[in-house]
């Protein structure tokens, strides 16, 4: 990432994961069936909204070592659960999603995970 840090959305991280969210939505929520309109399509759409969130939180709180760690390894863990939703959906519903739309972004989900534990592991850096 290139110049200075002035807000979250300076953020790699968070640019990939709104990125991530609008796509995921269109492209993979909006398309799964009825049945699972209860469970995996509100699981899938509250994780990918939440991980931009989280991380716009935690960096208001990125000089409070423990707020600005819960809220980066929250979305860390919510990165992880798309991983299985995305896993979840292309095992089970490749009548209604593409497979390829959903390897897409397991790899892209795995490395918001990495980069989010990254952040979390330099935090000291940003203030």
């Amino acid at each position: 990432m290139g110049g200075p840090i002035k807000s979250f959305r300076d953020l790699e991280v968070y640019q990939r994961s709104y990125r991530a969210m609008k796509i995921v939505m269109e492209g993979i929520v909006k398309k799964l069936p009825d049945e699972e309109r209860y469970n995996l399509t509100d699981q899938c759409r509250r994780a990918c909204q939440a991980i931009p969130r989280l991380i716009a939180e935690g960096y208001a709180k990125r000089h409070q070592a423990r707020g600005f760690h819960k809220y980066i390894y929250d979305a860390m863990a919510e990165s992880n659960e798309m991983v299985v939703s995305l896993e979840q959906v292309r095992d089970l519903y490749l009548s209604y999603v593409d497979a390829i739309t959903c390897k897409r972004f397991i790899k892209t989900y795995e490395v918001i995970g990495k980069q989010l534990y990254r952040l979390g592991e330099s935090w000291k850096n940003f203030g």
